[in-house]
């Protein structure tokens, strides 16, 4: 067995899709004993639903995770970062906070309790975010965050580290010789 760190490379979207082939990587090298992984993130965001709990499942697993933005770490993709434990960057990607949207389909109606309920899980979205992110600095609250979320701030590696979001910046990604185990997702050609 190996001692390096598998690296898993994860240039997607957070989505179900790649959600689920992130944490299945991990529960198949698991199996095989693997207790430390390296996440190179680039990322433009994506759903909350599944960065949350990509976040929360890869934090609760008794493995070494060390998340590295290799690009950009952007919306819920800086949620995803914050499950590692070491936290690095390359010196150009950048960290991209906003707040939550809703996204209504066709002509969808909505009652006043609907509405409500909606806007209710909106600010828990929010809140919940702005928690992970500040749980993961070392000098930032969730009040800060979250104001920072509403401003929709962009932090390069060196503002993310004067946070205490980042823990190194660092150009190299892993040792020669690694097994990388590559996500992406390709949207469909329409014919």
């Amino acid at each position: 067995m190996s001692a390096k760190p598998v690296v898993i490379k994860f240039f997607a979207p957070v989505i179900d899709i790649t959600i689920n082939a992130l944490m299945n990587a991990i529960d198949e090298k698991m199996k095989q004993g693997v207790t430390n992984f390296i996440i190179l993130i680039s990322s433009p965001g994506g759903s909350v639903f599944h960065g949350l709990t990509a976040y929360n499942y890869l934090k609760g697993l008794p493995v070494t995770i060390t998340t590295h933005n290799f690009g950009s770490a952007d919306s819920i993709g800086t949620v995803l970062y914050c499950a590692g434990s070491r936290r690095l960057s390359v010196p150009q990607a950048r960290f991209l906070l906003h707040a939550v949207n809703l996204q209504f389909r066709g002509n969808q109606d909505l009652e006043e309790k609907q509405l409500e309920e909606r806007l209710k899980g909106l600010k828990i979205d929010i809140e919940n975010i702005a928690k992970v992110i500040a749980e993961n600095t070392s000098k930032k609250s969730v009040e800060d965050i979250t104001s920072a979320m509403l401003e929709r701030i962009t932090l390069n590696p060196q503002e993310a580290q004067s946070w205490g979001l980042v823990h190194e910046i660092k150009s190299e990604l892993f040792e020669a010789g690694s097994e990388v185990i590559s996500i992406q997702f390709q949207e469909q050609q329409k014919p």
